[in-house]
């Protein structure tokens, strides 16, 4: 733990005569040294969540990685060691990987603040109205932050806090393409209640609340509880999460904007929900990735790294930890922004980005996905939310409140008229309310592999 600044050193010259051997090219040294960590990786991520993979990398394939890596990892200012093992490059804006994106080659980073969406007032309330849910009298939640700013050391203004990418991180994924990306038929299987991953349970499954498709919405915002949920497989996730939508989803041209929560092995070689950004605009098939592990989001905090893990999370009948994320469209210049907690600006996916979500978004979706991938060929034990059922309420099942939308005004205003979905709800759940303090909301989640859910 401890901070790190980049020295110059200098080489002596050789000794005199006789030479010493001379060394090993640069090119093979290289991947002998990442072939060590390859196996070193595999065989701790291995023994925790009982998966194997021997497979043999050739040197070809991680010299590819290793470039690939100098493109996403930039030259930092100053590097941070974070207590849990992340390593958080401080990065100059203007060096950032979003930058590198073709559509942004004459990019200018917006620099005057977005107009934040002001709260309208609610006219009226549902006759289901209650009380927000308690815990005995503490506050019913609390503010979760990032384990990296544990050791007291930030980066400096004009950069920005980068996770650093690591061959670990690319061998874990199905290919170098694949790396940072979701798979697009089971990121769209909600769509298609017919499809077979659905019907199967094979893929990817859903906790949601949703806006009608027929809306014109220019953000969302929603206070999300974060927990731990256990994976069963190493290529399994679960996650938390708002989608800002627009596009066709039967179709190669949807836009979707997401950030939320995650737990993911593979993509971070360890089981710690982290923030995490999404953004894709043809349907998850070649464009976009998570957080900055390819060019586009413009990150403009200098406090947030996304994809670095988040702490403390909620316990059992214990303490509860939320975290508030705002997605809206800026009215001025077009650019749709990441806000974090009440007022704190992180970053923007540049309007260049995208082809219907330039103009606006059609529809917003809040909620819980997992990857199911029928180990041994019944339901996965990875648990959504908590892991508990939606009936077993406050302090014990996740929840999503004060559902909001962003209209045409950059008004907020409480999500109403929402509908719900689950594709099998004895393995997650979701049930949806009202409150007058938690404005709509819902608890959601559940086990998977469960008597009702073989």
């Amino acid at each position: 733990m401890g901070v790190f600044q980049r020295r110059n050193t200098r080489l002596l010259p050789p000794p005199p005569p006789p030479p010493p051997p001379p060394p090993p090219p640069p090119r093979l040294l290289l991947p002998l040294l990442l072939v060590g960590l390859y196996f070193s990786v595999f065989l701790q991520t291995s023994s925790a969540l009982n998966y194997t993979d021997y497979r043999q990398v050739s040197s070809l394939r991680l010299q590819r990685i290793q470039r690939h890596l100098d493109k996403i990892n930039k030259p930092p200012v100053m590097t941070i060691e974070s207590p849990d093992g992340d390593v958080i490059d401080c990065i100059h804006k203007r060096r950032q990987p979003a930058l590198d994106h073709p559509l942004l080659k004459n990019h200018k980073i917006q620099k005057v603040p977005p107009e934040m969406p002001q709260r309208r007032s609610t006219m009226g309330q549902p006759d289901d109205a209650t009380s927000a849910p308690s815990n005995g009298g503490e506050a019913a939640a609390k503010g979760a932050w990032q384990t990296w700013h544990r050791n007291g050391t930030r980066c400096p203004r004009g950069t920005v806090p980068v996770r650093r990418s690591t061959a670990h991180d690319v061998l874990r994924a199905k290919s170098l393409f694949d790396f940072g990306k979701k798979q697009r038929a089971l990121a769209l299987a909600r769509r298609q209640p017919d499809s077979p991953d659905v019907v199967s349970g094979n893929g990817h499954e859903h906790a949601i609340a949703y806006t009608g498709s027929a809306q014109e919405v220019y953000g969302a915002r929603a206070t999300i509880n974060v927990w731990d949920p256990s994976i069963g497989e190493v290529n399994e996730f679960s996650l938390s999460q708002i989608w800002v939508l627009s596009g066709s989803f039967d179709g190669s041209d949807l836009n979707s904007i997401e950030a939320g929560w995650q737990v993911s092995p593979e993509l971070y070689g360890d089981s710690q929900p982290r923030l995490f950004t999404y953004w894709t605009s043809d349907s998850y098939q070649a464009t976009g990735c998570y957080n900055l592990l390819c060019a586009g989001f413009v990150q403009t905090n200098s406090r947030i790294a996304i994809g670095a893990a988040i702490s403390p999370v909620s316990t059992f009948s214990g303490s509860q930890f939320d975290i508030t994320i705002l997605i809206w469209k800026d009215p001025k210049l077009g650019n749709w922004w990441m806000g974090f907690g009440d007022d704190t600006l992180v970053g923007y996916w540049p309007t260049e980005l995208f082809t219907h979500l330039a103009d606006r978004a059609t529809m917003v979706e809040w909620g819980g996905e997992v990857v199911n991938s029928r180990p041994d060929g019944g339901h996965t034990t990875t648990q959504m939310g908590s892991g508990r059922f939606a009936e077993d309420g406050f302090g014990k099942a996740a929840y999503f409140r004060n559902l909001e939308v962003v209209d045409a005004d950059n008004s907020l205003s409480s999500a109403q008229g929402i509908s719900t979905l689950a594709e099998n709800t004895n393995c997650y759940n979701i049930k949806s309310s009202y409150s007058n303090e938690w404005g709509t909301y819902f608890y959601f989640g559940g086990p998977g592999k469960n008597p009702q859910c073989p």
